[in-house]
C-alpha cells in the first residue's frame, strides 16, 4: 500500500513503498507457530470489496442472514477512518476519503488478527458528520466462526488480503452506484447533493479507477448487480455451509478427503468396534472398510479413458471395466477369490 504517513487531497500521491508479504504486518503474529489447534479454531475470513454504493453491505447482510447456524461477525473498514486535523477539516471538501491513505490500515491489521486469534476487540465509531472517530465510544466484537470485512479497499493492501479466505467483489454499474450515494450521503450524512457530486467527480472516480478496479483481480468471486444476484449470493452461502462443516482433520491437511457417512459405513463400524465380534467377522468388515477408502481414493487420481473388448466382444470403458470388477469383488466374492480381489 502507498506510504500512509499524511493526508491526501487533490492531488493523489503515488510515491512510498508497498508493504511485502514477509513483512510483520502479513502474517498473524511475528516469530509465531500455528499449531493443530489454532487451525482448527480459526475462524473463515471472507473480504467484500467494490465500488462506493455497489451493494457491499447488502450483500455481507445477506450472507449473515442465511448462516444463521453460526457465529458471524461484520468488520467495516470504514469504521478505520483517520480522524481530520483541524486543518484538515477547514478544507474537507478537499480531502480525498477514497485513497488508500485516510484508512488506518495498520489497526485494522490489529484488529483482525486479534479476531482471527480468537480474542475480543474493540472496534471504533467513526463520525461522518464530524469526520473523527468517537473518544468515548467503540463497538465490541467478540470472536466468531465467520469474519466479514467489508470495504472498497479491502484488498488494497496485501498484508489485509492474505488474512481472507475468500475474497468477494462486487460489480454493480456506475450509474447505480452514483444514485446510491447521492442517496446515501444526503440521507445519512447530512451533505448537500452539489458536495456530493463535486467529491464524485474529483476523488471518488478516479480512485474508484486507480485503487478499487485494479483490485477486482484479486477476487474469487464476482457478484454483478451485488444484492440482486440471489443466486450467486446461495451458491457463496451453499460453499460456506460446506467449509463451516467440513471435518477437522480437512482444516488441518487439505490435501485430505473424508468419505461422506453412509448407513453401509457406520454400520461396519459399529460392528468391528464391538469386543464380541468373531474373528471372521473382524477381518470381513474390516476388508470392506478397507476396499471402500481405497476405491474413493482411486477417484482422485488423473485417468484418461482406455476401452476394453471382453472376450464376448463387448466394447466397455476401462472405468466401467473396473467398476464391474470391483462390484463382483465386493459382492460376490465366491466368484474370485480373496487374493485376486484385494485392491
Amino acid at each position: 500500500m502507498e506510504a500512509a504517513s499524511g493526508p491526501h487531497f487533490s492531488g493523489l500521491r503515488l510515491d512510498g513503498g508497498r508493504l511485502s508479504s514477509s513483512s510483520p504486518t502479513s502474517s498473524l503474529a511475528p516469530n509465531s507457530t500455528l499449531t493443530a489447534d489454532s487451525l482448527l479454531n480459526q475462524p473463515f475470513v471472507i473480504g467484500v470489496s467494490g465500488g462506493t454504493a455497489s451493494g457491499k453491505t447488502t450483500v455481507c447482510d445477506m450472507i449473515i442472514q442465511q448462516l444463521h447456524d453460526h457465529r458471524v461477525v461484520l468488520v467495516n473498514q470504514d469504521s478505520f477512518y483517520r480522524g481530520l486535523k483541524p486543518d484538515e477539516l477547514e478544507r474537507v471538501h478537499e480531502y480525498n476519503f477514497d485513497h488508500p491513505d485516510a484508512f488506518d490500515t495498520e489497526q485494522l491489521l490489529e484488529c483482525m488478527k486479534q479476531l482471527i486469534s480468537g480474542q475480543r476487540v474493540k472496534i471504533p465509531i467513526y463520525d461522518f458528520k464530524k469526520h473523527q472517530r468517537s473518544s468515548d465510544s467503540f463497538r465490541q466484537v467478540n470472536a466468531s466462526d465467520v469474519i466479514i470485512l467489508e470495504g472498497i479497499l479491502v484488498f488494497h493492501d496485501q498484508g489485509v488480503r492474505d488474512l481472507m479466505n475468500m475474497k468477494i467483489f462486487v460489480d454493480t454499474d456506475a450509474d447505480v452506484r452514483l444514485a446510491r450515494r447521492i442517496r446515501r450521503d444526503t440521507v445519512e450524512r447530512g451533505r448537500d447533493i452539489n458536495s456530493v457530486l463535486e467529491m464524485y467527480a474529483k476523488f471518488v472516480k478516479p480512485a474508484f479507477d486507480d485503487f478499487v478496479l485494479p483490485s477486482k483481480k484479486y477476487a474469487d468471486v464476482i457478484i454483478p448487480r451485488g444484492g440482486d444476484n440471489h443466486v450467486a449470493i446461495d451458491l457463496i452461502v451453499q460453499h460456506l455451509r460446506t467449509k463451516l462443516g467440513q471435518h477437522d482433520l480437512c482444516k488441518i491437511y487439505p490435501n485430505v478427503y473424508v468419505i461422506q457417512s453412509t448407513f453401509q459405513i457406520r454400520g461396519m463400524h459399529t460392528l468391528i468396534r464391538d469386543t464380541e465380534i468373531s474373528k471372521h467377522d473382524f477381518v470381513f468388515y474390516s476388508d470392506r472398510l478397507i476396499r471402500l477408502v481405497v476405491e474413493h481414493g482411486l477417484g482422485h487420481l488423473p485417468f484418461t479413458e482406455k476401452q476394453v473388448v471382453t472376450p464376448t466382444g463387448s466394447h466397455l470403458s476401462l472405468y466401467s471395466f473396473l467398476a464391474v470388477f470391483h462390484f463382483l469383488c465386493l459382492y460376490h466374492p465366491l466368484l474370485c477369490g480373496d487374493n485376486i480381489c484385494a485392491l
